[in-house]
């Protein structure tokens, strides 16, 4: 059993977001925590693949115990991040949570077939998007036993 708080180490996220504001929300958000929380930010889909593939200028960092995934990227969208991030067996036991703006049920269905843990609509609301990020931190880095790599 794993969670990053019985191992006594932060909470590792990488969140992938364009975005600047809803990047900053969502550090903030995280920082407000009673967790120890390492966030990392991707602002385009091939970076955060690069990122988790460890690749370059990514080489030294640490593995997420989380992904917090927007769909709408540029140079590689969420689909394809998803698509390749499921498909790779060293990476493909991360959880991703899917927090976007599109509460299309096209996108919905395509992520969960693409092996999305959750799915999540970033609300427009302040207050509201306090709320939800609280409860994927709440949930995924304190209630869910977690994928443990050695």
């Amino acid at each position: 059993m794993f969670t990053p708080q019985k191992e006594g180490r932060p909470a590792r996220v990488l969140l992938v977001e364009d975005n600047q504001d809803d990047i900053d929300l969502t550090l903030a958000a995280l920082e407000q925590s009673k967790l120890r929380v390492e966030i990392d930010v991707a602002q385009d889909g091939e970076k955060a693949l690069a990122f988790l593939r460890q690749e370059e200028a990514f080489a030294d960092k640490a593995r997420p115990d989380l992904i917090l995934l927007d769909l709408n990227l540029p140079r590689k969208d969420g689909r394809e991040v998803l698509r390749e991030l499921k498909a790779d067996g060293r990476l493909s036991d991360i959880p991703v949570v899917v927090l976007t703006t599109s509460e299309s049920d096209e996108d919905v269905l395509k992520a969960y077939q693409l092996h999305a843990n959750c799915y999540l609509v970033k609300p427009v609301d302040f207050e509201q998007f306090l709320k939800i990020v609280r409860a994927i931190e709440a949930f995924w880095l304190e209630l869910v036993i977690l994928p443990q790599r050695v």
